[in-house]
C-alpha cells in the first residue's frame, strides 16, 4: 500500500536512501545529508508535479515512491526500498514486487496516468528483469554522468493499457 509520508518518515527516508547498494543504483551516489535531505523534501513537497510516497508493506514502512510530471498524462517514476530491514525479515523479493505492483496501480489509477517511465542504469540487471516482469519495454539508452563517470542508462515506459 502506498500513503503520504509523515514526518516521521523522514529520518528512516535518508537512512535508506543512504544504503550504499541504493547509493550505488541512483544517479546521485553520494551520502545526503540531513540538511540535503531537508532542502530536497521542501521542494518535492511545494512542487505540485511532483509526488513522494511512503510504501508499507505487511503493516510497516518499507520502501520510497516517487513520481514527477504529474502535470501531464506521461509520468517518470522511481523507488527505492529499506534494504535492511527488508532482508532481515526475509520479505525483500515480496516487498520489492509490492512496490512494483502499487506503484503501476498508483500511477494509472489515483494519478490518470497513461504512460509510465523510468530510468534504471543498465548494469542493474535485477531491477530491469522485474520492470520487464511487470511489462515495462526498454525503448532506448543514453549515457549520463554519475559522479563524474559516463554511464549507460536504459529508458523503460509501460502504457497503462499494457499493465
Amino acid at each position: 500500500m502506498l500513503r503520504d509520508v509523515r514526518d516521521d518518515d523522514l529520518p528512516v527516508m535518508r537512512r535508506w536512501r543512504n544504503h550504499p547498494r541504493v547509493r550505488a543504483s541512483s544517479f546521485t551516489t553520494h551520502e545526503i545529508a540531513e540538511e540535503e535531505h531537508a532542502r530536497w523534501w521542501a521542494a518535492a513537497r511545494a512542487d505540485a508535479a511532483k509526488l513522494v510516497l511512503i510504501y508499507d508493506h505487511e503493516g510497516s514502512a518499507a520502501g520510497v515512491v516517487t513520481y514527477s510530471g504529474l502535470h501531464t498524462k506521461t509520468a517518470s517514476w522511481g523507488f527505492y526500498l529499506d534494504l535492511d530491514g527488508l532482508e532481515r525479515s526475509g520479505t525483500l523479493l515480496r516487498a520489492w514486487v509490492g512496490l512494483e505492483r502499487a506503484a503501476i496501480e498508483h500511477a494509472f489509477g489515483p494519478l490518470g496516468a497513461t504512460l509510465l517511465r523510468g530510468e534504471v542504469l543498465a548494469d542493474n540487471q535485477p531491477v530491469r528483469l522485474l520492470h520487464r516482469r511487470f511489462g515495462f519495454a526498454e525503448v532506448g539508452v543514453y549515457q549520463r554522468d554519475v559522479d563524474g563517470v559516463p554511464r549507460d542508462v536504459v529508458a523503460i515506459q509501460l502504457r497503462k493499457e499494457q499493465a
